[in-house]
């Protein structure tokens, strides 16, 4: 019998999430100013996916991918700060491996989509300011909702492979994750026996889904910033800088936790570990809360309407 659950443990076990490693005392109290991000980030989204659906004037490929974007920040988002609130507040640690498993799908699915819209909205922006008497019928609605499905089934098809191969996995000693949420590698490394696939495609992913779209967006923007500083009116360079702004703090408030997460979770062994923890939080709600304030606050249209 005692073997029998042993073996049972080994292949399926329930994991314990800690929460922020070192600051256990403290995350009561951490965890309020991140519900404050999480409910701006859930109403702003909502509000912008509602003020998308119902004014005819936003229905164009820019709108559309940003209705895109504020639905991945409501999946990105929910599913990982609802768990994280309840070990922070209520001392519920315990995850099934099955919940893990739905989670860290969910979290770096989307993480992929969010990249990629961000991808789809860069080229657009090329588009409307280097062609932009080609615009309309290279960015139709059709192409558009074509990228966007891409965009979701290349998460899919890339994540998926990360579950089936954390779910062969034996995991015989530790079920303490240090981490507030099921992440990748965080999980991996409770695992006993040879890790190296999980590694090295976990690395392959990466690869594919920033260093990609990470080259294209920058050789978009280098092609727009070409094309803006051979406008001949100011105003004219002016208001393409504009239109491009809010897209570059959006990218920004993206991939800067996300390298730094990446790079302190391969290389960063000085680094405290609560840091590493915190920041990856806050990759998860930081682009969620920010991106609709960013595109309300820059975007006439929105704007207008809000007020």
């Amino acid at each position: 019998m005692s073997s029998l659950n042993t073996t049972t443990f080994s292949q399926h076990p329930s994991f314990l999430l800690v929460g922020i490693p070192g600051l256990e005392k403290e995350q009561f109290w951490i965890a309020f100013p991140f519900s404050i991000m999480y409910a701006t980030a859930v109403l702003g989204n909502i509000t912008l996916l509602v003020f998308i659906k119902t004014v005819p004037s936003l229905h164009e490929p820019m709108y559309l991918f940003l209705a895109m974007l504020a639905f991945t920040d409501l999946v990105l988002s929910t599913s990982s700060l609802p768990k994280m609130l309840s070990i922070f507040w209520l001392g519920s640690r315990e995850i099934s491996f099955p919940s893990c498993l739905l989670q860290l799908f969910f979290i770096h699915t989307f993480s992929s989509v969010e990249s990629g819209v961000l991808m789809a909205m860069a080229l657009d922006r090329y588009v409307a300011i280097c062609y932009p008497l080609q615009h309309s019928s290279i960015f139709s609605v059709p192409v558009v909702v074509t990228l966007g499905s891409l965009v979701l089934v290349r998460g899919i098809v890339l994540v998926s492979p990360v579950c089936f191969l954390i779910h062969r996995l034996s995991f015989c000693h530790n079920n303490v994750i240090s981490h507030a949420y099921c992440e990748h590698m965080a999980v991996v490394k409770l695992a006993c026996g040879d890790t190296r696939v999980n590694v090295i495609y976990g690395l392959f992913v990466v690869f594919v889904v920033v260093v990609f779209d990470v080259m294209l967006i920058f050789v978009s923007y280098t092609m727009i910033l070409r094309a803006v500083l051979r406008l001949p009116s100011t105003e004219a360079r002016l208001k393409a800088f504009s239109t491009c702004a809010s897209h570059v703090c959006v990218m920004l408030t993206l991939y800067t936790p996300a390298l730094f997460t990446f790079l302190t979770h391969r290389f960063g062994q000085s680094i405290p570990h609560h840091v590493h923890i915190v920041v990856a939080i806050l990759y998860l709600l930081l682009p969620p809360m920010l991106n609709p304030i960013i595109y309300g606050v820059r975007t006439k249209q929105i704007r207008d309407r809000v007020v």
